[in-house]
Protein backbone atom coordinates (compact mmCIF):
# COMPACT_ATOMS: atom_id res chain seq x y z
CA UNK A 1 0.00 0.00 0.00
CA UNK A 2 1.40 3.40 -0.97
CA UNK A 3 1.79 6.05 1.68
CA UNK A 4 0.51 9.53 0.93
CA UNK A 5 2.93 11.23 -1.46
CA UNK A 6 4.35 7.98 -2.81
CA UNK A 7 2.39 8.19 -6.05
CA UNK A 8 4.36 8.80 -9.26
CA UNK A 9 3.21 11.81 -11.24
CA UNK A 10 3.14 12.85 -14.88
CA UNK A 11 2.39 16.36 -16.11
CA UNK A 12 1.73 16.85 -19.80
CA UNK A 13 2.58 20.14 -21.49
CA UNK A 14 1.90 19.49 -25.15
CA UNK A 15 5.54 20.20 -25.99
CA UNK A 16 8.21 17.77 -27.18
CA UNK A 17 10.69 18.20 -24.30
CA UNK A 18 10.46 16.11 -21.15
CA UNK A 19 12.03 16.21 -17.71
CA UNK A 20 12.55 13.05 -15.68
CA UNK A 21 12.69 13.76 -11.94
CA UNK A 22 14.37 11.23 -9.64
CA UNK A 23 13.76 11.37 -5.89
CA UNK A 24 16.22 10.36 -3.20
CA UNK A 25 16.94 7.52 -0.77
CA UNK A 26 13.88 6.84 1.45
CA UNK A 27 12.24 9.82 -0.27
CA UNK A 28 9.00 10.25 -2.18
CA UNK A 29 7.94 11.64 -5.57
CA UNK A 30 5.99 14.38 -3.77
CA UNK A 31 9.29 15.91 -2.63
CA UNK A 32 9.80 16.93 -6.26
CA UNK A 33 6.21 17.99 -6.91
CA UNK A 34 6.82 21.74 -6.58
CA UNK A 35 9.79 21.55 -8.94
CA UNK A 36 7.73 19.46 -11.35
CA UNK A 37 4.88 21.97 -11.36
CA UNK A 38 7.33 24.82 -11.95
CA UNK A 39 8.93 23.09 -14.95
CA UNK A 40 5.56 22.05 -16.33
CA UNK A 41 4.36 25.66 -16.26
CA UNK A 42 7.52 26.49 -18.22
CA UNK A 43 6.43 24.11 -20.98
CA UNK A 44 8.03 20.77 -20.13
CA UNK A 45 6.40 17.38 -19.87
CA UNK A 46 7.38 16.08 -16.42
CA UNK A 47 7.53 12.52 -15.09
CA UNK A 48 8.56 11.49 -11.58
CA UNK A 49 8.54 7.71 -10.99
CA UNK A 50 8.57 6.02 -7.60
CA UNK A 51 11.78 4.12 -6.91
CA UNK A 52 11.37 0.45 -6.02
CA UNK A 53 10.96 -0.15 -2.29
CA UNK A 54 9.99 3.46 -1.63
CA UNK A 55 6.67 4.98 -0.67
CA UNK A 56 5.36 1.86 1.06
CA UNK A 57 7.20 0.49 4.11
CA UNK A 58 10.69 -0.22 5.40
CA UNK A 59 10.36 -3.95 4.72
CA UNK A 60 9.85 -3.30 1.02
CA UNK A 61 12.95 -1.12 0.95
CA UNK A 62 14.92 -3.86 2.69
CA UNK A 63 14.08 -6.28 -0.12
CA UNK A 64 15.32 -4.01 -2.92
CA UNK A 65 18.80 -3.29 -4.25
CA UNK A 66 20.54 -0.46 -6.06
CA UNK A 67 19.83 -2.31 -9.31
CA UNK A 68 16.11 -2.22 -8.54
CA UNK A 69 16.28 1.52 -7.91
CA UNK A 70 18.13 2.10 -11.16
CA UNK A 71 15.65 -0.03 -13.09
CA UNK A 72 12.86 2.21 -11.78
CA UNK A 73 14.69 5.18 -13.27
CA UNK A 74 15.21 3.32 -16.55
CA UNK A 75 11.50 2.52 -16.74
CA UNK A 76 10.68 6.19 -16.26
CA UNK A 77 13.20 7.21 -18.90
CA UNK A 78 11.74 4.91 -21.54
CA UNK A 79 8.18 5.98 -20.74
CA UNK A 80 9.18 9.62 -21.24
CA UNK A 81 11.21 8.78 -24.33
CA UNK A 82 8.04 7.38 -25.86
CA UNK A 83 6.33 10.79 -25.78
CA UNK A 84 9.24 13.26 -25.94
CA UNK A 85 11.95 14.04 -28.47
CA UNK A 86 14.31 15.58 -25.93
CA UNK A 87 14.97 14.35 -22.40
CA UNK A 88 16.43 16.17 -19.40
CA UNK A 89 17.00 14.43 -16.06
CA UNK A 90 17.09 16.02 -12.61
CA UNK A 91 17.93 13.98 -9.53
CA UNK A 92 17.82 14.91 -5.85
CA UNK A 93 20.25 13.30 -3.39
CA UNK A 94 20.58 9.61 -4.33
CA UNK A 95 18.44 10.51 -7.34
CA UNK A 96 21.36 12.62 -8.50
CA UNK A 97 23.67 9.62 -8.25
CA UNK A 98 21.20 7.54 -10.27
CA UNK A 99 20.98 10.38 -12.80
CA UNK A 100 24.75 10.32 -13.30
CA UNK A 101 24.61 6.57 -13.91
CA UNK A 102 21.70 6.91 -16.34
CA UNK A 103 23.61 9.48 -18.38
CA UNK A 104 26.35 6.93 -19.12
CA UNK A 105 23.82 4.56 -20.71
CA UNK A 106 21.10 6.65 -22.37
CA UNK A 107 20.73 9.71 -24.59
CA UNK A 108 20.06 12.74 -22.39
CA UNK A 109 20.36 16.39 -23.38
CA UNK A 110 21.30 17.76 -19.95
CA UNK A 111 21.34 16.62 -16.35
CA UNK A 112 21.03 18.41 -13.01
CA UNK A 113 22.12 16.99 -9.65
CA UNK A 114 20.69 18.47 -6.46
CA UNK A 115 22.67 17.60 -3.31
CA UNK A 116 24.11 14.41 -4.78
CA UNK A 117 26.06 12.56 -2.06
CA UNK A 118 29.59 11.46 -2.82
CA UNK A 119 30.55 11.97 0.82
CA UNK A 120 28.03 11.37 3.62
CA UNK A 121 28.23 13.63 6.67
CA UNK A 122 29.88 12.07 9.74
CA UNK A 123 26.79 12.92 11.79
CA UNK A 124 24.97 10.04 10.07
CA UNK A 125 27.08 7.53 12.02
CA UNK A 126 28.23 5.47 9.06
CA UNK A 127 31.55 4.76 10.75
CA UNK A 128 29.60 2.50 13.12
CA UNK A 129 27.72 0.70 10.34
CA UNK A 130 28.15 -3.07 10.79
CA UNK A 131 29.16 -5.24 7.83
CA UNK A 132 26.26 -6.01 5.51
CA UNK A 133 26.18 -9.70 6.41
CA UNK A 134 25.55 -8.79 10.06
CA UNK A 135 22.82 -6.20 9.48
CA UNK A 136 19.89 -8.62 9.27
CA UNK A 137 16.62 -6.71 9.66
CA UNK A 138 18.15 -3.96 11.80
CA UNK A 139 17.09 -0.37 11.15
CA UNK A 140 18.20 3.05 12.30
CA UNK A 141 15.74 5.72 13.35
CA UNK A 142 15.60 8.53 10.82
CA UNK A 143 14.23 11.70 12.42
CA UNK A 144 13.50 14.67 10.19
CA UNK A 145 12.25 18.08 11.16
CA UNK A 146 8.72 18.71 9.95
CA UNK A 147 8.76 20.90 6.87
CA UNK A 148 6.42 23.87 6.54
CA UNK A 149 5.09 25.58 3.43
CA UNK A 150 5.41 22.37 1.39
CA UNK A 151 2.91 19.68 0.33
CA UNK A 152 1.91 17.96 3.58
CA UNK A 153 2.70 14.54 2.14
CA UNK A 154 6.37 15.57 1.84
CA UNK A 155 6.62 14.88 5.58
CA UNK A 156 5.47 11.28 5.18
CA UNK A 157 8.95 9.77 4.85
CA UNK A 158 10.13 6.50 6.38
CA UNK A 159 10.82 6.87 10.08
CA UNK A 160 13.37 4.03 10.02
CA UNK A 161 16.01 3.00 7.50
CA UNK A 162 17.18 -0.62 7.02
CA UNK A 163 20.94 -0.96 7.45
CA UNK A 164 21.20 -3.29 4.46
CA UNK A 165 19.68 -0.51 2.36
CA UNK A 166 22.30 1.93 3.61
CA UNK A 167 24.93 -0.50 2.34
CA UNK A 168 23.20 -0.56 -1.04
CA UNK A 169 23.31 3.25 -1.14
CA UNK A 170 27.01 3.31 -0.31
CA UNK A 171 27.74 0.65 -2.93
CA UNK A 172 25.80 2.68 -5.51
CA UNK A 173 27.86 5.76 -4.70
CA UNK A 174 31.08 3.77 -5.12
CA UNK A 175 29.83 2.40 -8.45
CA UNK A 176 29.07 5.87 -9.76
CA UNK A 177 32.33 7.41 -8.52
CA UNK A 178 34.08 5.02 -10.89
CA UNK A 179 31.73 6.03 -13.73
CA UNK A 180 32.21 9.80 -13.44
CA UNK A 181 34.86 10.06 -16.19
CA UNK A 182 32.36 8.39 -18.55
CA UNK A 183 29.70 11.04 -17.90
CA UNK A 184 29.85 13.47 -20.84
CA UNK A 185 26.38 15.03 -20.68
CA UNK A 186 26.19 18.78 -19.92
CA UNK A 187 25.56 19.11 -16.20
CA UNK A 188 24.54 21.59 -13.52
CA UNK A 189 25.68 20.54 -10.04
CA UNK A 190 23.83 22.26 -7.19
CA UNK A 191 24.51 21.85 -3.48
CA UNK A 192 23.43 23.63 -0.30
CA UNK A 193 26.25 25.20 1.70
CA UNK A 194 24.61 23.98 4.94
CA UNK A 195 23.97 20.39 3.82
CA UNK A 196 24.45 18.11 6.84
CA UNK A 197 23.59 14.92 4.97
CA UNK A 198 25.67 15.01 1.79
CA UNK A 199 28.88 16.91 2.46
CA UNK A 200 29.14 20.01 0.24
CA UNK A 201 32.55 18.84 -1.01
CA UNK A 202 30.60 16.17 -2.91
CA UNK A 203 29.73 18.79 -5.53
CA UNK A 204 33.36 19.72 -6.10
CA UNK A 205 34.32 16.04 -6.38
CA UNK A 206 31.74 15.52 -9.13
CA UNK A 207 32.86 18.71 -10.87
CA UNK A 208 36.54 17.71 -10.80
CA UNK A 209 36.07 14.09 -11.90
CA UNK A 210 33.24 14.20 -14.42
CA UNK A 211 33.98 13.85 -18.12
CA UNK A 212 31.53 16.53 -19.29
CA UNK A 213 32.99 19.51 -21.13
CA UNK A 214 30.00 21.71 -20.24
CA UNK A 215 29.75 21.58 -16.47
CA UNK A 216 28.60 24.17 -13.97
CA UNK A 217 28.48 24.23 -10.19
CA UNK A 218 26.23 26.35 -7.97
CA UNK A 219 26.41 26.60 -4.19
CA UNK A 220 23.06 27.53 -2.65
CA UNK A 221 23.51 29.84 0.33
CA UNK A 222 21.66 29.18 3.58
CA UNK A 223 20.29 25.87 2.28
CA UNK A 224 20.55 22.30 3.48
CA UNK A 225 19.99 18.93 1.87
CA UNK A 226 16.36 19.30 0.79
CA UNK A 227 16.96 21.79 -2.01
CA UNK A 228 13.61 21.13 -3.79
CA UNK A 229 11.75 22.00 -0.56
CA UNK A 230 14.07 24.45 1.18
CA UNK A 231 13.42 28.15 1.74
CA UNK A 232 15.61 28.99 -1.25
CA UNK A 233 13.85 26.59 -3.60
CA UNK A 234 12.72 29.41 -5.90
CA UNK A 235 16.37 30.17 -6.62
CA UNK A 236 17.06 26.47 -7.22
CA UNK A 237 14.09 26.20 -9.59
CA UNK A 238 15.10 29.31 -11.54
CA UNK A 239 18.73 28.20 -11.88
CA UNK A 240 17.57 24.79 -13.06
CA UNK A 241 15.22 26.25 -15.67
CA UNK A 242 17.86 28.68 -16.93
CA UNK A 243 20.29 25.79 -17.40
CA UNK A 244 17.76 23.63 -19.24
CA UNK A 245 16.96 26.52 -21.59
CA UNK A 246 20.55 27.72 -22.11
Amino acid sequence: MLINGGEPFFMKSGGSSGVLLVHGFTGLPVELLLLGEYLNRAGFNVLCPRLAGHGTNEQDLMRTTRDDWFNSVLDGYFILRGVCDEIFVIGHSMGGILTLKLSTEQKISKIVTLAAPIFIDDSKGLKNLPPKEFCGNACIVQPRKKLLDVPQAANEVYKKTPLVSVHELLDLIDDVKNLLPKVTTPILIMHGEDDHTAQPRSARYIMDNIGSERKFITTVANSGHLLPLDDNRDFVFAETLNFLRS
